[in-house]
C-alpha cells in the first residue's frame, strides 16, 4: 500500500513529503472559499513528485455552481485526481446522496479525463449514503488500522488517522500503478 496525506489551510505549505506517494489538497468549499495555501501546497506536492489530488468540501444546494467553482479553482494537470468531501458541514447540515451524486457527475462532465472520487467517513457511507455511488473510487475515513476500513465496499484510499495530521493509504501495488490509474480516466 502507498502512503499519503491530505492537507488544507490548517497545514503548512511546506508539509513533509518523505515516504509519501500522494497528497490530496483542499481546494474549495461551497461557492466562496478557496484555500489560501492552494498554490504553495500544490507546488510542494508536485516538486516532490507526488500524485496530486484536490478536493471540494460539499455543501447542500447549488450543485452546478459548486462544481463549476471547484473546477475553476482546482489546478488542472493531467494525472491529477479530483475529490468531493461529503460530510457534515459547519452548520450541521449535509448534502443529500442525490446531491453528492449530481456533484460528482457534474465535475466529471466539466473535467473529462479526470478521476473523480468520493471522500466520506464510515458513518456516512453506511448510514447516510443511499446510492453507493462514489464516482471513480471511494476514499473512506475510518480511524482503524491502515488499509483495513470496516466496510464491505471496495475502496481506493483510506484515511486512517488525523493525528498529527490526516494520513492515508492507497490501495495500489505501486506509485506507478497509481499514476497509471489517475491518468486513465
Amino acid at each position: 500500500m502507498l502512503h499519503g496525506i491530505d492537507v488544507s489551510a490548517y497545514q503548512s505549505a511546506g508539509y513533509g513529503t518523505g515516504d509519501l506517494s500522494f497528497v490530496f489538497i483542499k481546494a474549495t468549499e461551497g461557492r466562496s472559499y478557496v484555500n489560501p495555501k492552494l498554490a504553495a501546497q500544490t507546488k510542494t506536492g508536485r516538486d516532490a513528485g507526488l500524485v496530486v489530488g484536490f478536493y471540494h468540501f460539499l455543501w447542500p444546494g447549488n450543485l452546478t455552481a459548486q462544481a463549476e467553482y471547484f473546477v475553476e479553482h482546482a489546478p488542472e494537470k493531467a494525472g491529477d485526481i479530483l475529490a468531493v468531501d461529503w460530510e457534515t458541514t459547519g452548520d450541521g447540515t449535509h448534502a443529500s446522496s442525490a446531491e453528492k451524486d449530481s456533484f460528482i457527475r457534474k465535475v466529471k462532465a466539466l473535467r473529462p479525463g479526470y478521476r473523480v472520487v468520493l471522500y466520506t467517513n464510515r458513518d456516512f457511507w453506511l448510514n447516510v449514503d443511499d446510492t453507493s455511488y462514489a464516482g471513480d473510487g471511494l476514499w473512506i475515513a475510518d480511524y482503524v488500522s491502515a488499509g483495513h476500513p470496516r466496510i464491505k465496499a471496495s475502496w481506493r484510499f483510506h484515511q486512517y488517522t488525523s493525528e498529527p495530521h490526516d494520513k492515508n493509504v492507497a490501495n495500489f501495488a505501486s506509485k506507478a500503478a497509481l499514476k497509471e490509474w489517475a491518468k486513465a480516466a
